[in-house]
This record gives C-alpha cells, sequence and structure tokens, in this order.
C-alpha cells in the first residue's frame, strides 16, 4: 500500500524538483508549448532556481512544499510554490498595489503524471491553504494555461474560479493563453 505526504522542500530536494517540472512540462504541456523551447530548457538551470526558491525565498510567507509517494522507497512526486503576488501575478496593465497583502499567488503546482490521481494534489493544495490561514492571506490566485483543461477542471474542484484576468505569453512567437483563477481561503475551524 502506497503512502502519501506532504512536507516543505530541503535544499536537497532542488534537483528532484526541476525533474519533476521539466517532466511535467515536457508531458502535460506538449501541445501547448512548442518543442523547441521544451527541449531547450535546461534542468540544471531549474534546479539552480529552485534551491534558491528552498535556501533563500524572497519573504517567510514564500514557501516550497513537495508531496512524496511511500512505498517501499520514498519518491518525489509533485510540488507547490507559493508567496506573495509578484509581477508574474499581475494582469497586463494591473498593479501590484491594488492587491495588498493578503493575497497568496501560487507560481507552480505540478504532479508528475504517472502520479496522478492518487491524491497528490490534493493534499499539496490543502497543505499549501494551512499555510496561507497561518500567513494572514484570505485569497489566493493561479494562472492556467487556457489548453490545460486537467489545471482548470482540478482547481475548479476545490472551488477556484476564473476572476476575469487574461494574459498571452509570448513563447518562441506563439502567443499562449493563460486566465487567472481565484479562491477566498476559508477560515479555520
Amino acid at each position: 500500500m502506497a503512502l502519501g505526504y506532504v512536507r516543505p522542500a530541503r535544499t536537497g530536494d532542488a534537483a528532484e524538483i526541476a525533474r519533476i517540472q521539466l517532466s511535467t512540462w515536457r508531458t502535460a504541456y506538449r501541445r501547448l508549448l512548442p518543442r523547441q523551447v521544451l527541449d531547450q530548457l535546461d534542468e540544471a538551470w531549474l534546479a539552480e532556481r529552485w534551491n534558491a526558491a528552498v535556501t533563500s525565498p524572497p519573504s517567510d510567507r514564500h514557501r516550497v512544499l513537495v508531496a512524496v509517494e511511500q512505498a517501499e522507497q520514498s519518491y518525489l512526486v509533485g510540488f507547490i510554490a507559493s508567496g506573495p503576488p509578484d509581477e508574474q501575478a499581475l494582469a497586463p496593465d494591473e498593479s501590484q498595489a491594488a492587491w495588498g497583502d493578503r493575497v497568496a499567488a501560487v507560481t507552480d503546482l505540478l504532479v508528475e503524471p504517472r502520479w496522478g490521481r492518487r491524491g497528490h494534489g490534493s493534499r499539496l493544495l490543502a497543505a499549501a491553504v494551512d499555510l496561507w490561514r497561518t500567513d494572514g492571506f484570505d485569497t489566493a490566485v493561479a494562472w492556467a494555461y487556457e489548453g490545460d483543461p486537467a489545471t482548470r477542471k482540478f482547481l475548479g474542484s476545490a472551488g477556484w474560479e476564473p476572476d476575469g484576468a487574461t494574459r498571452a505569453l509570448d513563447v518562441s512567437d506563439l502567443l499562449v493563453e493563460q486566465l487567472r483563477l481565484h479562491v477566498a481561503i476559508p477560515p479555520a475551524d
């Protein structure tokens, strides 16, 4: 019987987080993003960025959590990164000042496809919500690709809804549409 749990990311997790990100993007987004872009992503560069996110976050409200599947061995199978919104969370022509300090922005929420449908995404999201409450957030936002119904359906099943903001990312001369979802963070029981 396999067990799953969530824990804060550790320094030694950066390479595995990068591998999960790269593997997931190359599988889940192969029809959304140009192949040459996915092929050019450098796992070592991603690992350096994740190491910085884990060891030197911009604030104590920035967090990286990992999902672990434990059977005969333990496997990192997914992760979530979130914190106060930066310019990446904003829609075009939107001011960060209007958001205040009670909004959490999800920058990444990925579960490697081969480990999907085992509750890891739900556990990651639930653990993040608990931390968001502790950190004083009352709303969370996340961008989802318009062409990624799986992410939109998953977040929708947890109460996330579009907030009306959209944007198009220029990825190697291909505009990739995104929409922003939001959810109110319910108070603790």
